[in-house]
């Protein structure tokens, strides 16, 4: 499995599930995204070609949510559950498998999302779930195994909102041996749970397999200055904001969550990003593939 080289800048792709809603998919449900994997499989692989298409060089897999608790909640046995996790790897290899041979490095970045996102309550936006390090760690670590079992190139942990979870993480990712990079849920300069920021990329950068660290799923505005106190870890760094518009999660079983205010994602600012230390630049939630195709644009070699 290659390491994607990190001496020049590589763009990810952009949000999933704005991608999935553009093609009619219903993602008001508990399993979020990871729906499409038992019932659409094929959505999911048409959205990891359209990235790829705009100029995206890594696929970040379906499995932000896929959890074997979250699975097995939806009626799945252990066994399917756990399938379809690996299938998520699967569908993003297969993809850069059929694009092979035109001469681009293409890269599988397995998605690890926070305890929060099983909850589906917006708690990746608070943290501080009450869980300590033993349930955290035994929440976490039958996903991490499954995810590499099917090769993934590298994982991708993100939308951390907290210090705690960020520290088990890193260890699980010690653990099973891929490179990996560790991405925090941010607001307003500390982490979601209100932690310094200085404090968590040290955690975050403490793993003998983690090649960079960051910041995803917050405003634009914040990802400058996170960026730059990222990079005093020595690292590269990543970055993948969502549009700035906010999520209001829902308050009443089975109603559905809603974005609010407008969208502040400014392309141009990734080459400010890149100049501060990101290496690793793409989107979030509501961040599309014209976004993508723009950033790619924005940071493609003039020599």
């Amino acid at each position: 499995m290659p390491v994607p080289p990190l001496d020049h800048p590589l763009v990810l792709d952009g949000g999933l599930s704005n991608a999935l809603e553009d093609g009619g998919h219903d993602l008001v449900a508990p399993l979020w995204t990871a729906r499409l994997l038992r019932d659409e499989p094929a959505a999911i692989a048409a959205v990891h070609r359209s990235y790829f298409a705009a100029g995206a060089r890594v696929a970040t897999t379906a499995s932000y949510q896929a959890t074997l608790p979250g699975l097995v909640g939806a009626g799945l046995s252990p066994r399917e559950a756990g399938g379809l996790i690996r299938l998520s790897v699967r569908l993003a290899r297969d993809v850069v498998a059929e694009l092979a041979g035109d001469g681009v490095e293409r890269y599988v970045a397995a998605s690890v999302g926070p305890y929060g996102a099983y909850l589906a309550d917006g708690s990746e936006y608070r943290g501080r779930y009450g869980l300590d390090r033993t349930a955290l760690r035994d929440f976490h670590a039958p996903r991490f195994e499954l995810l590499a079992a099917e090769g993934p190139d590298l994982i991708a942990i993100e939308t951390i909102p907290d210090v705690d979870e960020a520290e088990v993480l890193v260890e699980l990712l010690d653990e099973i041996g891929l490179p990996g990079w560790v991405s925090l849920s941010v607001d307003s300069g500390r982490t979601r749970a209100g932690q310094p920021l200085e404090d968590a990329f040290a955690v975050a950068a403490s793993g003998r397999a983690v090649i960079a660290v960051g910041v995803n799923c917050c405003e634009p505005g914040d990802v400058l200055p996170a960026v730059r106190q990222a990079a005093r870890t020595g690292l590269p760094v990543v970055c993948y904001p969502n549009s700035g518009e906010g999520w209001q999660a829902a308050t009443a079983p089975g109603a559905a969550g809603h974005w609010t205010g407008r969208p502040t994602y400014d392309v141009s600012a990734a080459v400010d990003w890149v100049a501060a230390g990101a290496r690793l630049v793409g989107g979030c939630c509501r961040v599309g593939q014209d976004q993508i195709a723009a950033v790619a644009t924005a940071l493609r070699p003039t020599a």
